[in-house]
């Protein structure tokens, strides 16, 4: 049995994505971040332009060791099998832990064993189809789902006067990510639809750049709708927040995605491409059906992965941890 009102946690964790981490950091506890000099990937702490809470902390990777916390967060391969040992004593190696897994196995899609397989371990996913495909071993599991934090004020504009009939598509690399992230899918759709690309490196492939997190919601309220190319991923954040904005939805009918969009009611999915085209192509011609699906695909988004739903479920794995 939880205590009531109990002292926040002291938790130990890296910066892996940054949105997910500042919506993690939410939950009511104090978060002590991992960095190296230069904020390389993995170690980036407070960077960027999130706005970070008081209750968010960095610590240099050499200090960890002389630091106390009340449970370990590890959010990424090389931290569970590396800095585990690198970094922590033997001491903070025993301490109450987690492993969050962002991703969808990528080495085998419903044959690969999970890395941690430990007893002591709890395995968060991230989406319900991420738990059905990773073979979790002896570690128990259980589903968190996302939830997203945007600016009150970032709305869809879609079906307004001086809106941007076309599609936004949101994925940071996609050039050099490939197939597995559908930069073919997206080139392909490209050909029959106006879409915009945002993202790191979206120059290369002819898109706009890279938009800073906080201004992303404003950003994308004047497209049409939301095209989501990827095969083989997890839910991505970008989506959720596209539909609390208001945006409907288009994308490929795989991994959790399939769960989410309902065909005509807050968008479309299809694993046909054709299909897909033609139904941006009504989004575009009809700002009302835009906006009849957009209004839907938020009210998904505020049921289903609200931000008190999140933290809270968070705080409850928490402190069952520590328990």
């Amino acid at each position: 049995m939880l205590m009531r009102n109990p002292r926040p946690l002291r938790v130990l964790t890296w910066h892996v994505h940054g949105n997910y981490l500042y919506y993690l950091t939410q939950a009511p506890h104090e978060f002590h971040i991992v960095t190296k000099p230069g904020h390389p990937p993995g170690y980036a702490g407070r960077v960027g332009a999130l706005p970070w809470g008081a209750n968010v902390h960095e610590v240099a990777a050499q200090e960890v060791v002389s630091r106390e916390f009340d449970l370990i967060v590890y959010q990424h391969r090389s931290h569970w099998e590396h800095d585990r040992l690198d970094l922590l004593s033997e001491a903070q190696r025993r301490l109450p832990r987690v492993y969050i897994e962002h991703d969808p196995p990528q080495e085998a899609p419903f044959a690969q064993r999970h890395w941690v397989d430990d007893p002591g371990t709890l395995l968060v996913h991230v989406t319900p189809f991420n738990a059905l495909m990773w073979d979790s071993g002896k570690t128990p599991a259980r589903v968190i789902e996302h939830g997203v934090l945007v600016p009150g004020d970032a709305r869809y504009r879609g079906d307004r006067v001086g809106n941007r009939a076309r599609g936004i598509v949101v994925v940071n690399h996609l050039r050099e990510r490939g197939r597995r992230l559908g930069a073919d899918v997206f080139e392909a759709a490209r050909r029959d639809v106006p879409l915009d690309l945002v993202g790191m490196d979206a120059q290369s492939l002819g898109g706009i750049g890279e938009i800073p997190n906080p201004d992303l919601p404003a950003f994308i309220a004047p497209y049409r709708f939301f095209f989501n190319p990827i095969r083989w991923t997890s839910l991505g954040l970008a989506i959720v927040e596209a539909m609390t904005v208001g945006l409907p939805i288009v994308g490929l009918a795989t991994t959790e995605l399939a769960s989410v969009v309902r065909n005509g009611e807050n968008g479309f999915v299809d694993t046909r491409l054709d299909k897909l085209v033609e139904s941006m192509r009504a989004l575009i011609h009809d700002p009302a059906l835009a906006r009849q699906l957009g209004d839907a695909a938020r009210r998904t988004a505020l049921e289903r992965f609200a931000i008190d739903r999140f933290a809270h479920d968070w705080d409850v794995a928490l402190r069952e941890v520590a328990a």
